[in-house]
């Protein structure tokens, strides 16, 4: 061979060379088509759903139903989303007519205070209510759980009282300083006293004029009373 072959196939050698070198790794080709190949593959999200309309009432008047159904089949779309419920409003809150009070029947006695010592008991630290037959009188102490003076009114009459809360472990009458009044024939000049062990305890007032008739005017609530006056 001369010279100038030579010089030819040498030359086509280094260019296939080159052109070998300058291929990419099978490593990097996979490399650089990964990502490319995850997101042709990762699937495009979904549409969100139109809503679907609200249901119109049903009416008891007879309609075409192939008109009916054309209408709902171009009204509402082929696929939907139910409306989702409106959140409920918060509920109003109730009116708390007597909750958190403390109650005698109908009266609110909230403001009193238990009963420690009866002998300590004065007139005016108790609730002054109006009650049958239009006598004012007054309830002092908290009620003991379970007591019957709860059914108990001002006004009642002494038999009325023990019809109610039961007969008394001790009972008597006194005097009042109204007694002592020249030419008073008012109310009150006399007292009858009833007590029960573990619930409190009754005072009457004497009826006004020379009635004997007494009429409860005072419920004392003491649920350590030992019941004896």
């Amino acid at each position: 061979m001369n010279k100038t072959t030579l010089a030819l196939i040498f030359a086509a050698g280094t260019l296939a060379a080159g052109c070998k070198s300058n291929e990419p790794k099978p490593e990097e080709a996979a490399a650089a088509s990964a990502p490319a190949a995850a997101q042709q593959q990762a699937p495009a999200p979904a549409p969100a759903k139109p809503e679907c309309p609200p249901e119109e009432p049903k009416s008891k008047k007879k309609t075409d139903k192939s008109k009916s159904a054309k209408n709902k089949t171009a009204e509402k779309p082929v696929d939907c989303e139910p409306a989702k419920p409106a959140a409920a409003a918060p509920a109003a809150a109730a009116p708390a007519a007597r909750a958190g009070r403390l109650m005698h029947g109908p009266y609110d006695i909230s403001a009193n205070k238990p009963v420690t010592d009866i002998s300590q008991v004065q007139s005016g630290q108790g609730t002054m209510v109006k009650g049958e037959r239009e006598w004012e009188g007054e309830i002092t102490g908290i009620p003991a759980a379970g007591t019957t003076f709860t059914k108990l009114r001002i006004g009642m009459s002494r038999q009325q009282a023990i019809d109610t809360a039961g007969p008394p472990t001790d009972q008597g009458a006194y005097i009042t300083g109204k007694a002592w009044i020249p030419f008073y024939f008012g109310s009150d000049r006399a007292r009858w006293e009833m007590s029960y062990k573990g619930k409190g305890r009754l005072i009457f007032s004497q009826n006004a004029g020379f009635g004997t008739d007494f009429y409860l005017t005072w419920i004392i609530h003491n649920d350590k009373d030992t019941g004896y006056r």
